[in-house]
């Protein structure tokens, strides 16, 4: 990833809360190549504020360069009311230290922090694998490309119970065009079978039967009915295989989502028509110059195209025109 002839390392900073109320979290990480030419974390900082702290420094529960440093409970000296700091050193200096203390219970913090990155989940979705039948056994999560999708239902079946389930499906149903109702309908060998009733066919189809825009859009809906959905959702693409009258509808219903108790929702698109149903604060740009840097831009920070859309040109039109986005294609 580090952009060619540079020799620093490469820094991320993430910052987020874990609720409304929450104190802000703050993590730092640099990789550098050690002298073998392997990734090494160089340095490492998770740092938050205590609950009755308004301002000042965040305090540090964790600081590590190249795997040595301290880390910190959130435990006080009853004597000295000092925080009382442990002193860490990692046998690997290309481990995350996050990652080695996150399983310890006494760094609580750290652990609530690791489980916040190991929750977020990145799809791309192929349909040609969610109409395979997979073995028995239900699973909580859709996973990244959809080919459990009946073992997803089969669970969330065993969680809401016959008619709250049944209401879901038909609450995804109304949102695809062209089909009237869905159904799931329990195999011999007790694996879960979704059948699509499509407006003018007597007969049911089953996930095998449907076209790869179908079962896409069908998936993307019922990831965002995930009862415990992860904090963070990265979504590649949706534009691939579906038609594009229904990347309006499908980007609406991601914002209502995430604009409500759902999670944060990241869409990397490359089609016009989905940003079309976008506002300029939610739309960056991402353009690769001359020089071969990438710059992440906000369409919001273009006073021009805040103008034209306020006036009611359609986002995704004034990008395919060139009104921002004006680097090299990436």
């Amino acid at each position: 990833m580090r952009t060619s002839g540079i020799n620093g390392a490469m820094e991320f900073d993430l910052y987020y809360r874990e609720s409304a109320s929450a104190k802000p979290i703050s993590y730092e990480l640099h990789i550098q190549l050690d002298k073998h030419r392997r990734p090494s974390v160089a340095y490492e900082r998770l740092r938050q504020r205590n609950e009755n702290q308004e301002w000042g420094q965040p305090l540090s529960y964790l600081e590590l360069k190249h795997g040595t440093g301290f880390a910190w409970t959130g435990k006080k000296d009853k004597k000295t009311n000092k925080n009382i700091k442990e002193p860490v050193k990692l046998d690997d200096p290309r481990k995350l230290g996050i990652v080695s203390l996150g399983n310890l219970s006494q760094h609580p913090n750290i652990v609530r922090f690791r489980r916040f990155l190991e929750g977020w989940y990145l799809s791309y979705f192929e349909p040609s694998k969610a109409r395979a039948l997979p073995a028995v056994g239900a699973q909580k999560h859709l996973n990244r490309t959809g080919e459990n999708l009946a073992n997803y239902l089969q669970f969330m079946e065993r969680q809401l119970g016959n008619a709250e389930f049944n209401s879901l499906l038909s609450r995804v149903a109304k949102g695809i065009p062209g089909i009237e109702k869905i159904h799931a309908k329990p195999s011999d060998d007790k694996r879960l079978l979704i059948q699509f009733n499509e407006r003018g066919y007597k007969d049911v189809f089953y996930q095998a039967d449907m076209s790869d825009g179908t079962l896409k859009f069908l998936a993307y809906l019922l990831l965002l009915e995930d009862p415990e959905p992860s904090p963070v959702i990265g979504i590649e693409e949706p534009e691939n295989g579906l038609h594009h009258k229904l990347l309006s509808p499908l980007a609406q219903t991601m914002r209502t989502y995430a604009q409500g108790d759902g999670p944060q929702v990241f869409v990397t698109t490359h089609s016009p028509y989905f940003v079309d149903a976008l506002t300029p604060p939610e739309v960056w740009t991402i353009d690769k110059g001359k020089d071969g840097f990438s710059e992440i831009r906000c369409a919001a920070d273009d006073v021009g195209v805040s103008a034209m859309f306020a006036e009611g040109l359609p986002l995704g039109g004034l990008w395919f025109s060139g009104h921002f986005g004006h680097g090299n294609p990436a």
